[in-house]
């Protein structure tokens, strides 16, 4: 191969690999010391109970510094659930509820994202939930990305999702109706991301 022809390969390479590079994907994963994933529901119609889940696992690709195209990609171990009362905790690992022995993990995968101010978004996906899959759509909110001595350099993403499900449409714990325990689950996940590569 002459020297004109192997600048033309390289020309051809550069042109075919530079919208790689372009939309090259970053992938963040969660800190789980800074990061939480919560539920509130409310109890008789004039309590709000809090509860999170203590075992998940969350990744976030994004091409945008703005996580505007991010892609959201959640598992959550169901097991996990805790809400400061282990009599309370048990049920709702039982058959009434969310049967971790049966569906051990309930999952969430983005499917498109809008944005609907600058760091505000809203996020569609679908949710798999005991036995069930049926698309949601949460608000969120990019709070911004640091990479400095407090970071020791890397960078680090404030991302934070709040929504409201409907339990009934994962026929989750139907003997227990509202107003006994509200349909409505409010979720607050709030997470640092750390990013991969």
């Amino acid at each position: 191969m002459n020297t004109k022809q192997m600048k033309k390969l390289i020309l051809s390479l550069s042109i075919i690999l530079l919208p790689l590079s372009i939309f090259a994907q970053d992938t963040w994963v969660e800190d789980p010391a800074h990061s939480k994933l919560g539920f509130t529901v409310t109890h008789l119609g004039i309590a709000d109970v809090p509860g999170h889940f203590g075992d998940y696992d969350v990744t976030i690709k994004a091409s945008e510094e703005d996580f505007s195209d991010a892609e959201v990609e959640l598992t959550v171990q169901t097991t996990s659930i805790e809400t400061r009362v282990q009599k309370r905790n048990n049920h709702l690992r039982s058959a009434d509820f969310f049967n971790v022995e049966k569906y051990p993990a309930m999952t969430f995968k983005s499917t498109d994202i809008k944005k609907v101010a600058d760091g505000k978004y809203e996020l569609t996906g679908n949710l798999s939930l005991h036995g069930a899959t049926n698309e949601v759509t949460v608000t969120m909110v990019h709070r911004g990305t640091i990479a400095n001595e407090m970071t020791d350099g890397n960078p680090k993403a404030g991302i934070q999702i709040t929504g409201t499900i409907d339990r009934s449409e994962f026929d989750l714990g139907n003997g227990f109706p509202p107003p006994m325990i509200s349909n409505d689950v409010r979720i607050k996940a709030d997470g640092e991301f750390i990013q991969k590569n």
